[in-house]
């Protein structure tokens, strides 16, 4: 359960970019007022408040996968409070139809009892609805084409926010229609559209584009395929993976002179290797090999990332010199809104209390979600005054 708290002398991450007041939490969210006797209050001196990251496309970490064992989830997500990650959508990549259906009754049972760590918002289904020739690691056997039958139940009511597939196939139409009646936001990935195909794609309700460029034909001067519909049409987000793997930090300034700042999303695609160390882990029921950098398949192609979402913040920074108020937004309130979060990814009244307090080269001290202090530095627990015996932050 959430205290009353208050966290002052920070500067704090408004629509206006940053201003240096108090914070006040109450139940689970931003107040109007800072309480005048919180339970909790936390000296932000020298520190920034943004929202919460969100990270809405994430495979797995820790050594864990989450298609291979969809209740793995809950021992991940206890761990992404430390990368600033308040909030996540486990990934299930292209696989049998019981992995799916294994993974909507973990999310629909919820978390263990005690459990103190990021908040799952529903699931990314990546596939299987992809192009073969731009498949990646998806293996071809477990991929299906667009269908009603396919994705008869895949509604938000029932745990799934987000469906990449390849708009260009065969009845996806249809299949776009159906998924965004029942809520779901559906994203074009793994796929060989033309700009003319992606085009009628985004004009058919697709609002979304899943690690641009990667698993997409490049633009070219007389076929601008997929990535071009996606940068020429403004509403559409587009989501990078910017582990310097992935994409040049060239590229990545090509993608956001293209996109309005709040159509930029940064991802992880983080697979089980992410903050594991090198070895090999599952991809569903694959092998992948991870070293210092990156995670490949058996073939030496990318195959997800080991990426955490706060380097994510600091490489766009790096990558393109922008302030750190859109790296921010980039990773919550962007993402949020992909999926129609309305009181997440922000920092004002009524908000949920998401919070990630970060130092001025940004890197994460504290994190709260829901109003929770879920993670903090062994440093950072000394800025805490408890008037209540509440429970304690994890220390790193």
């Amino acid at each position: 359960m959430s205290s009353a708290l208050a966290i002052r002398n920070g500067r704090v991450l408004t629509a206006d970019g940053f201003v240096e007041t108090d914070l006040g939490v109450e139940a689970g969210s931003i107040s109007r007022r800072v309480p005048d006797d919180p339970e909790v209050t936390i000296d932000a001196s020298g520190l920034l408040i943004a929202p919460g990251y969100v990270d809405i496309q994430i495979n797995g970490g820790y050594g864990l996968d989450f298609t291979a064992d969809p209740t793995t989830i809950w021992e991940v997500g206890a761990q992404l409070p430390a990368t600033g990650v308040a909030c996540f959508v486990p990934t299930i990549i292209t696989s049998p139809a019981a992995q799916r259906a294994a993974a909507l009754r973990v999310v629909a049972q919820g978390p263990p009892p005690g459990y103190r760590g990021a908040r799952v918002l529903g699931l990314h289904f990546e596939g299987p609805m992809l192009a073969d020739g731009y498949r990646g690691t998806h293996q071809q056997a477990h991929l299906r084409p667009p269908s009603p039958d396919l994705v008869d139940g895949w509604e938000k009511a029932r745990g799934l926010r987000l469906v990449t597939l390849a708009p260009e196939l065969a009845g996806a139409e249809p299949v776009i229609e159906r998924l965004r009646a029942g809520g779901v936001v559906v994203a074009a990935g793994h796929s060989a559209a033309t700009y003319e195909e992606g085009v009628t794609a985004l004009r058919a309700g697709v609002r979304h584009g899943t690690h641009l460029p990667n698993g997409m034909p490049p633009l070219a001067p007389r076929e601008p395929g997929l990535v071009g519909a996606l940068l020429d049409h403004t509403d559409a987000s587009v989501a990078v993976i910017l582990d310097g793997v992935h994409l040049h930090p060239a590229a990545v300034r090509l993608i956001r002179h293209c996109k309005p700042a709040d159509r930029m999303v940064l991802i992880t695609d983080a697979t089980a290797g992410m903050g594991a160390g090198p070895g090999a882990y599952a991809l569903h029921d694959l092998v992948i090999t991870v070293d210092e950098t990156s995670a490949r398949n058996t073939a030496g192609d990318l195959a997800g990332s080991i990426l955490t979402l706060d380097q994510a913040v600091k490489n766009y920074v790096a990558f393109t010199g922008c302030a750190a108020e859109e790296a921010l937004t980039a990773a919550s309130a962007n993402p949020a809104r992909v999926i129609g979060e309305q009181t997440r990814g922000r920092i004002e009244v009524g908000s949920v209390a998401d919070l990630v307090l970060l130092d001025e080269d940004l890197t994460v001290q504290g994190t709260l979600v829901e109003g929770n202090l879920v993670h903090g530095r062994r440093s950072f627990t000394d800025r805490i005054e408890r008037r209540a015996d509440i429970p304690r932050p994890r220390a790193e």
